[in-house]
């Protein structure tokens, strides 16, 4: 049975995303693994001035919210500007990007499905 959790933000470790992601930083506020949450995991991506995150496609949907900062997204060959209260929907299987084209850090929650429900997962 999954607990409550009530934390700040801060208090979860940002990662850096990788080589692929210039600048970005990855923190999971809520997970499966961590929490017993089975069906949705709760990230925050932060995203340094000139970062990006990685230019990829994937088999589930993005569901985006915009904290601070101003940036873009690329999704499939089209363009967006973003900032804070910005709502992204990226589809399954599209192409996307998020890019901070701002003097400050970039900061979004991003919500996926848990690994189990996307349908590539065996």
């Amino acid at each position: 049975m999954a607990k409550a959790k009530v934390v700040h933000f801060e208090s979860i470790p940002a990662r850096a995303v990788g080589p692929e992601a210039a600048g970005a930083a990855i923190r999971v506020l809520i997970s499966d693994e961590a929490d017993d949450a089975p069906v949705y995991v709760m990230r925050m991506i932060e995203i340094q001035p000139g970062g990006h995150s990685p230019d990829h496609a994937h088999p589930y949907e993005h569901e985006n919210y915009v904290l601070e900062g101003e940036g873009e997204v690329m999704i499939e060959d089209r363009v967006w500007p973003v900032g804070p209260g910005s709502v992204i929907l990226v589809p399954p299987d599209v192409r996307h990007q998020y890019r901070n084209t701002g003097s400050s850090l970039l900061r979004f929650l991003c919500g996926i499905p848990v690994a189990r429900l996307r349908p590539s997962a065996h």
